[in-house]
């Protein structure tokens, strides 16, 4: 026994010492990067110095570290994939990729992970790819302080900035995504991480994930994008600490939750979106904590939405704090602060002592009629909407907050 570890421990140093780092130059013995991964071996390191390197369909099938200098680009030359990570233990640094394919029947990629384990991108500036970075059947992997960007103006015209496709326990954080179709895209991707991303101005959605379970969304910021974040037929979802910033449009939102169950929304800003929170059956969802200001919609609810908890949020300035379209409601909306609350606190408890109803009448013919949505700042409207209040015939009776805060939580 002691023979066999003896012979174990001394292949595995003879193994580090044969780990060589390989510098790629114009004026080193290796030229180019493709001549470096072929002469490299396992566990070698590629230095990049400054300059432009072609590379494109190139595929790296052993464990390598390849760090780019500053300066360091390569050039796919609008042929295709650039790099194509096939194995484990793969490390990407440093490199500005340019010039990746371009094509609507394959995904192509700047850097493109097919089945790898243990495997890092960071670093990286991806300058107008089909898909900027593209993860499937792999695991294990950290893509973080990357940054994607496109010049698409279409959806039709570019792929994801990262996008992940069945994988799981991945760690995507600090990256920069902005003008592409998705900022981040993940389908089937379970216990992972996304957090203190950026995802701006992208055509479609900041973050747009399906059927990815146990996943936490922790501290991202989505701004002005087609649609902010869209999460569905997902379970078990944590999203605390987002900011969703400005994301305006006709049909734009925040957040969208389409067939989630237990998740817990907490914590977060929404800030001057058409819709803060769109909710289409979703069923025990805790959204506390989070703060709504100068939306159209805080919170949109449509049919099929059980047993989700409402409370210690702030709404604040919005056209409408909740609208329903069902007078059945099975959620809970008590401990809220609500801007346009007029009631009084004669016990000084910090909690108003006359129920609050968050749901205005006009919010429930502008559901059915969008186009008198031209009448918000009219007196008949506020008329009508007194009316409701104090004998309800159109909203959901027991859609009431109970204990109404009197002052703002945040």
């Amino acid at each position: 026994m002691r023979f066999t570890l003896s012979i174990l421990t001394i292949l595995l140093l003879f193994g580090v010492a044969q780990a060589r780092t390989i510098n790629i130059c114009g004026a080193c013995e290796v030229k180019s990067i493709d001549k470096g991964v072929e002469i490299s071996i396992s566990g070698d390191t590629l230095v990049l110095n400054a300059g432009i390197y072609p590379c494109s369909n190139l595929e790296i099938t052993k464990p390598l570290t390849i760090i780019g200098e500053q300066g360091t680009v390569l050039d796919g030359e609008n042929e295709g994939y650039v790099l194509k990570l096939l194995t484990d233990s793969i490390s990407i640094s440093g490199l500005k990729i340019i010039n990746a394919g371009r094509s609507y029947t394959k995904d192509y990629a700047a850097i493109y992970t097919s089945r790898a384990d243990h495997f890092v991108i960071e670093n990286n500036e991806v300058d107008d790819p089909f898909f900027g970075i593209l993860i499937e059947k792999s695991k294990h992997g950290i893509v973080r302080n990357n940054k994607v960007y496109g010049t698409t103006v279409r959806e039709d015209g570019s792929g994801n900035g990262i996008h992940a496709w069945h994988c799981s326990d991945l760690e995507i954080y600090d990256n920069e995504v902005f003008q592409m179709r998705d900022g981040i895209y993940l389908e089937f991707v379970d216990e992972s991480l996304i957090r203190n991303n950026y995802a701006h101005d992208n055509i479609r959605y900041g973050l747009h994930f399906m059927f990815s379970n146990h996943d936490k969304y922790l501290n991202n910021r989505f701004e002005q994008n087609g649609a902010g974040v869209a999460v569905m037929f997902s379970k078990f979802i944590e999203m605390r600490q987002n900011q969703f910033v400005n994301n305006w449009g006709p049909a734009s939102y925040g957040l969208l939750l389409k067939e989630i169950y237990d998740a817990e929304v907490v914590d977060n800003e929404f800030t001057e979106n058409t819709m803060a929170v769109f909710i289409d059956g979703t069923t025990r969802i805790n959204y506390t904590g989070n703060s709504f200001k100068r939306n159209g919609w805080a919170i949109k609810v449509s049919g099929g939405c059980y047993t989700n908890k409402i409370t210690r949020n702030d709404f604040i300035g919005n056209s409408f704090d909740v609208s329903y379209n069902s007078k059945m409601n099975d959620n809970t909306f008590d401990g809220n602060y609500w801007g346009d609350y007029t009631g009084y606190d004669l016990d000084r408890d910090g909690v108003g002592d006359v129920p609050y109803r968050p749901v205005k009448l006009f919010s429930y013919i502008v559901n059915r009629t969008p186009e008198t949505i031209i009448l918000l700042r009219s007196l008949f409207v506020d008329i009508m909407n007194f009316s409701e209040k104090v004998s309800p015939v159109f909203t959901p009776d027991n859609l009431v907050d109970q204990m109404p805060a009197m002052n703002a939580f945040k």
